[in-house]
């Protein structure tokens, strides 16, 4: 039987990218939707084929009392996630969320523990690590192709028009470069490394807000050290466009992408001994898939609650 998964909050990435993705995911659907507007709710549920017969909602607790109703996919701003997390949680539902998944690590706790006491699952929104020809280079790697690993670094930025973005605020952001992809790169940094080179024992990092001069991070750059002495580095930016960049150094050789990391399952890859081929698959769609399956298999999701308050922890060393 399919997972009936509600959509919380229709803002860009439910519309153009969760939700196109859950419409082609074989063991899941969308069976309802919340938002601020009721209207904009039903809109959506319609255009997406939501299969609840009370599918449009403005009010969480309501759309959370649903009896059918199995998990909810939360894409709101990254301070109500929390709130929402451990409702949905309470009310018996498993919990796939989208990244950042808090801005502090007493909500992180929070919701780690209202899952784990409700018994569903916790899953939060990684899709870089989906991408089709980093998975085959995360097993390539597992399997020593480059040696040890000595160095990563990923570079995500992109040119904002103005300040008006929501995570440029504090009201219910915290980071805004760092939110919007810069927490995706220390992901697929940490997926990488952690493996073999243990964990983080020390960060170092350089924040620019001199442009729109705002609360929030502009640009970020943050380096990494694990405990096997390997490094990293992360940039991020919402004040420069450039293809986004992916660096990995071993001992045995190297592996490099451009426009890899990003929102389509495409762009370029390649080792020191050629290119790297691999197939375009959309990764939202897998993210939701394994989401599904670990519902399914009562199993953890590959990206966990834990993973997610390690990635929080990090961002939140970096820049207070």
């Amino acid at each position: 039987m399919a997972l009936k998964i509600a959509m919380i909050g229709t803002g860009r990435i439910a519309e153009n990218k969760l939700l196109p993705a859950l419409s082609n995911t074989k063991d899941a659907v969308l069976w309802s939707v919340l938002s601020r507007d009721k209207a904009r709710a039903g809109e959506t549920a319609a255009k997406f084929g939501a299969q609840s017969s009370n599918a449009a909602h403005d009010n969480l607790d309501a759309m959370l009392a649903d009896p059918e109703l199995d998990a909810v996919m939360i894409a709101t701003p990254d301070k109500l996630h929390s709130e929402q997390a451990i409702a949905a949680a309470r009310a018996g539902k498993h919990v796939f969320c989208e990244k950042p998944m808090t801005t502090s690590l007493t909500e992180a706790d929070a919701m780690i523990k209202a899952c784990n006491e409700a018994g569903v699952k916790l899953g939060v929104a990684f899709h870089i690590r989906w991408h089709e020809g980093h998975r085959k280079l995360h097993q390539a790697v597992s399997d020593g192709l480059l040696g040890d690993l000595r160095h990563i670094r990923v570079q995500w930025s992109s040119l904002a028009p103005d300040d008006g973005n929501w995570r440029a605020r504090t009201d219910v952001g915290k980071w805004w470069s760092l939110a919007g992809v810069g927490t995706h790169c220390l992901d697929q940094i940490l997926w990488f490394m952690e493996p073999t080179c243990g964990e983080v024992v020390e960060i170092k990092s350089v924040i620019s807000r001199d442009v729109w001069k705002g609360p929030n991070d502009e640009t970020a750059l943050i380096s990494l050290r694990f405990a096997s002495g390997a490094t990293a580095d992360l940039c991020s930016s919402v004040v420069f466009q450039a293809p986004t960049q992916f660096e990995l150094y071993g001992s045995k050789g190297y592996a490099r992408g451009e426009g890899s990391v990003g929102i389509s399952g495409e762009g370029r890859m390649w080792t020191d001994k050629g290119d790297w081929d691999f197939n375009v698959i959309d990764p939202y769609q897998l993210e939701i898939e394994d989401f599904a399956a670990a519902v399914r298999d009562n199993r953890a999701p590959e990206v966990d609650g834990v993973m997610g308050r390690r990635n929080t922890a990090i961002l939140l060393e970096a820049t207070d």
